[in-house]
C-alpha cells in the first residue's frame, strides 16, 4: 500500500469553483436523472482548467452520489431530483476544511470500531500487511526518522482487515488531512511515537488472536493521549 497517492495536495478553491460550474451546467441544460454529462476534456476546455482538476471535482460528487461515472461510457447525473441536488452541491460548496480536533474524533470513532471488526474477519493476507506496517514503523521510529506515514498504513492496514470497505473508503479520505495535521503540530516530536510501537505491538497481537473487546481496548488506549494532546494545541 502506497501512501504517496493519498498526500497529494488539492486546491479546494479550484474544486469549489468547478463544482459549482457543474451544477450551473446541470441547471443550464436542464439534465435529469440519467442525462449525460460532456466529457472531460470539453469541460476542462470550458471551465479553462485542467482534466485531472475536473476528474478529481467529478470523483467527488460521484462521492456524494450526484454523479455516476460509468467506464467506456462517460458520467452521468444521478438519479436524484434537480432541488435535492442543488441543495446538497450548495452544502458541499459550504463545508469548511477540518479542524484537527474533529479529525482525531472521527478517526477514533471510525478505528474503534474498524479494529474490532479486523479482529473478527482478518485473514492471514490482512496479518502480513498489518506486520509489515508494524516493522515499518518501529524500523523508523527506532532510528530517529519521522514516521508519520508508516503510523498511518498502520491504521490503514487495519481499516482494510476489517472487511469494511465504506469505512477503509473514509479512512482514506482523512489520512491526507491527519498527515498535514500531525506535522504542523509536530504530534511526533510529543514523545508519541516511541509509545506507538508497544501500541501497535499490542493492537496487532490482540487482532492476530481474534479478539475484538481487548483488540478495542488496545486501540483506546492508544489513542488516549493522542486524544489528551489535541485538546491542548488548539
Amino acid at each position: 500500500m502506497k501512501l504517496d497517492i493519498l498526500t497529494k495536495s488539492e486546491n479546494s478553491d479550484v474544486q469549489k469553483e468547478i463544482i459549482s460550474k457543474i451544477k450551473d451546467l446541470i441547471n443550464f441544460k436542464n439534465l435529469e436523472p440519467g442525462d449525460k454529462l460532456p466529457s472531460e476534456r470539453m469541460l476542462s476546455e470550458k471551465f479553462e482548467v485542467s482534466r485531472s482538476s475536473v476528474r478529481e471535482a467529478i470523483q467527488r460528487l460521484e462521492f456524494y452520489g450526484l454523479l455516476k461515472s460509468i467506464p467506456q461510457s462517460g458520467t452521468f447525473v444521478a438519479n436524484i431530483g434537480v432541488i435535492a441536488m442543488n441543495g446538497m452541491i450548495e452544502d458541499i460548496l459550504r463545508l469548511n476544511e477540518p479542524g484537527f480536533k474533529s479529525l482525531v474524533e472521527t478517526r477514533i470513532l471510525l478505528e474503534l470500531k474498524t479494529v474490532r471488526l479486523a479482529a473478527t474477519r482478518r485473514s492471514e493476507a490482512d496479518l502480513v500487511n498489518l506486520e509489515e506496517a508494524l516493522n515499518a514503523y518501529r524500523d523508523k521510529v527506532i532510528n530517529g526518522e519521522d514516521a508519520v506515514q508508516e503510523d498511518l498504513l498502520f491504521h490503514l492496514a487495519i481499516a482494510k482487515a476489517s472487511g469494511n470497505s465504506t469505512m477503509n473508503t473514509f479512512m482514506l479520505i482523512i489520512t491526507p488531512e491527519i498527515i498535514t495535521n500531525f506535522q504542523k503540530h509536530h504530534v511526533c516530536d510529543a514523545g508519541l511515537s516511541q509509545r506507538g510501537i508497544g501500541d501497535h505491538q499490542a493492537i496487532f497481537d490482540a487482532i492476530k488472536t481474534q479478539n475484538p473487546q481487548l483488540a478495542k481496548q488496545k486501540m483506546k488506549d492508544h489513542f488516549k493521549e493522542l486524544y489528551s494532546y489535541c485538546y491542548n494545541i488548539e
